[in-house]
């Protein structure tokens, strides 16, 4: 790397490769402009470092940003070395990580540098479903900056001095307390960011994360297998309130890379191994676990944050082939006033993402599962290849006393005894496997040896879908 290793930027991305892997291209790339007496500036490598190493032993592609020249502002040919970098990435199918400390487009370069940027949007848009991207906020990432990480997969973002804001925070009308520029807002609230922490916890995060993603969408993720493949998990269905904890427990050496962790707590997603195979998972959260405690508890509903955040995350598995599944867990939607304008839409998304999914669909069943939203979560209607339940779990239209108090208003004296015959008949874990609806009736302790069969058994799924250029929902 040269002279680059003394900066941030470089240092960044020697604890971010394996060890003596980068090797730089475009080093000697400086600004082109000579306006506003830009021939009296030093940009050297114009303010981004591009290349290529290894993580793990897996090839990746990475640029970053170097604050130290000219605030690290994106100018023309500082773009061009990222478009660069990106064109290498798509021809060799591998993972491409942006480490982003910037002040913003370079004023001297106007629209050079605009049409440059705009450059990158257009790669990003084009490597969307073909390589994983991930981004990692340092330092000040704002305005038109601020799109680079949503529009990738994964952003991890320091804790304490990165910013991510379109408008700064000083400028939003009525803003008198909130920082919208800090990591906990884009993380808790805003829901762009996935991991939150220092740098050295953001390079081992980034590391782990890249370990269990495939290179790209024609490429798999599989590791050899340590663990005992039929091994029982006792207690499961203690934790059965906290899908992050059930993941952990039949993953692959218990090992599970959660996303958006601290984003719409109510619903888990992330990655696990079975078998050595990469599998995403999603599940409704009642009750959030730390050292073996229950600190939060949630109503077993769908919101408009989870409904999201679960829906881009199946998008994303399907795009690269990743088996999805799904512990469910709920009984209706969010009635809130706030809600109430946005849980349509999100839920549709959450529905159009299962159902348009043709990666290998395993759902458990591990608590209530009524109503619409159980239609959602990765129902058989939806197309989940294999469905189990737990045996305390229910499958119904609602809960059983609601039901016979509206089929039996005004007829107290029947409310007991036909709540009881609906419970049999309509919410029975048993109904729903004699109709079809659940394939296997399963221990809670055997849960792990059950999915994995699953999906060694749907491996080689192939689907054909409707012919269409896309969908629109």
């Amino acid at each position: 790397m040269g002279t680059t290793t003394q900066t941030s930027a470089g240092k960044r991305i020697e604890a971010l490769l394996d060890d003596n892997s980068f090797v730089e291209i475009g080093g000697l790339v400086t600004a082109r402009n000579t306006d506003f007496n830009m021939t009296d500036i030093d940009t050297p490598a114009d303010g981004v470092i591009t290349g290529y190493g290894t993580i793990n032993g897996g090839l990746v592609y990475v640029y970053s940003q170097d604050v130290t020249v000219l605030g690290g502002s994106i100018g023309e040919m500082h773009a061009k070395k990222i478009v660069n970098l990106y064109d290498l990435a798509l021809k060799m199918g591998a993972p491409i990580v942006g480490l982003l400390d910037c002040a913003g487009l370079r004023l001297q370069e106007a629209a050079d540098a605009l049409n440059a940027f705009g450059e990158i949007y257009f790669k990003q848009s084009q490597a969307s479903g073909v390589i994983p991207q991930i981004t990692a906020i340092f330092g000040t990432c704002g305005g038109g900056l601020a799109l680079m990480p949503s529009l990738t997969d994964f952003t991890f973002m320091e804790s304490k001095n990165a910013k991510l804001f379109v408008n700064s925070p000083n400028t939003l009308e009525g803003n008198r307390t909130e920082d919208t520029a800090c990591a906990s807002f884009q993380a808790e609230q805003a829901g762009i960011v996935d991991f939150v922490g220092d740098e050295q916890s953001i390079f081992d995060g980034i590391r782990e994360l890249v370990s269990v993603l495939p290179s790209n969408y024609e490429d798999e993720s599989i590791a050899e297998c340590t663990d005992d493949l039929n091994r029982v998990c006792d207690g499961l269905a203690d934790g059965k309130g906290d899908p992050a904890y059930v993941i952990s427990s039949i993953a692959d050496n218990n090992i599970f890379v959660e996303t958006r962790k601290t984003f719409a707590k109510e619903m888990v997603t992330g990655f696990i191994k079975l078998n050595g195979a990469t599998i995403g998972v999603a599940g409704n959260r009642t009750e959030l676990f730390d050292n073996g405690a229950s600190v939060e508890k949630f109503d077993n509903v769908l919101t408009t944050g989870g409904c999201y955040k679960a829906a881009e995350f199946v998008n994303f598995c399907d795009a690269f082939g990743i088996p999805v599944l799904t512990l469910t867990n709920v009984k209706g939607f969010a009635a809130t006033m706030a809600g109430e304008r946005t849980v349509s839409k999100a839920a549709a998304k959450l529905t159009y993402a299962f159902a348009s999914a043709t990666v290998p669909k395993v759902n458990v069943i591990v608590g209530e599962a009524f109503g619409s939203a159980y239609s959602v979560m990765n129902s058989k209607a939806l197309g989940a290849d294999v469905t189990y339940a737990w045996p305390e779990s229910k499958v119904g239209m609602m809960d059983a006393e609601k039901a016979a108090r509206i089929m039996y208003e005004g007829q107290p004296e029947l409310i007991a005894s036909k709540s009881a015959e609906y419970e049999a008949l309509q919410n029975s874990v048993v109904s729903a496997a004699k109709r079809g609806y659940v394939d296997s009736i399963i221990e809670p302790a055997d849960t792990r040896k059950y999915v994995v069969a699953a999906f060694e058994m749907l491996y080689s799924k192939k689907i054909d879908t409707p012919a269409k250029k896309h969908g629109t929902v």
